[in-house]
């Protein structure tokens, strides 16, 4: 259709865009978690944003709800390029609390329910996503399933919590998207050209929470938990 600019939400977006345009016509990514794992880095006319998730300040956040926390469950998808790079490093920093993560794999929405069922089974304390769009994208059979269990789930951002998770170390969505449609635009005015650089990286979190879940699950909530969004 001859279009000036591919916007590409999320990761596996931004990969077809990439690979589909070659380099022939502006790609600009929003939200992806790991752009040089996804090899958008590398690719010529591609820019964008970067929402690196707050690792150390989700643990912590975990913690404060449940300061016993020693089996934390998570379900990532095998196809997703973020996915992959995210568990290593949240790995890595639970370790280092004396955390285990124990994931379970899915190459497909349909096998969620079934590897849900299975992390519960291994005894976890809670769930913790990723920005995992397969997962996220059926978010309602894993709290349906953990509201049962009387397992708390954590979402990687706010409108998870809104949306049955328990809490977050959330990152301010809209104001990436903000953000990256300037970058859009400049690229559009001829103003910059797109770079294989990150044009923006987000790291900074707030916390916030769901009174109401924390109330259907038994949970106490902490003084210092962040924004209630109830």
């Amino acid at each position: 259709k001859n279009v000036k600019l591919i916007g590409a939400i999320a990761t596996p977006s931004a990969m077809a865009a990439a690979s589909a345009s070659q380099g022939t016509i502006p790609v600009v990514y929003c939200a992806v978690s790991d752009p040089a794992a996804a090899g958008l880095t590398t690719q010529e006319n591609v820019t964008g944003s970067s929402d690196l998730l707050d690792f150390d300040g989700q643990l912590a956040l975990i913690k404060k709800f449940i300061p016993s926390v020693s089996r934390i469950g998570v379900l990532y998808t095998l196809g997703e390029a973020n996915s992959i790079s995210q568990i290593a490093t949240l790995k890595e920093k639970a370790s280092a609390l004396g955390i285990t993560i124990v994931d379970k794999a899915i190459t497909n929405a349909s096998e969620i329910p079934t590897q849900t069922d299975a992390l519960i089974a291994e005894g976890i304390d809670c769930i913790t996503n990723l920005t995992d769009n397969t997962v996220v994208g059926a978010l309602d059979v894993i709290i349906e399933k953990t509201n049962a269990a009387n397992i708390p789930v954590f979402g990687s951002e706010i409108d998870q919590v809104k949306n049955g998770c328990l809490a977050s170390a959330s990152l301010d969505y809209v104001a990436l998207g903000k953000e990256t449609g300037l970058i859009m635009a400049k690229i559009l005015k001829g103003e910059v050209v797109a770079s294989n650089e990150i044009a923006i990286q987000v790291k900074d979190s707030f916390n916030c929470y769901s009174a109401k879940v924390a109330e259907k699950l038994g949970i106490t909530v902490p003084e210092d938990a962040g924004q209630n969004i109830d």
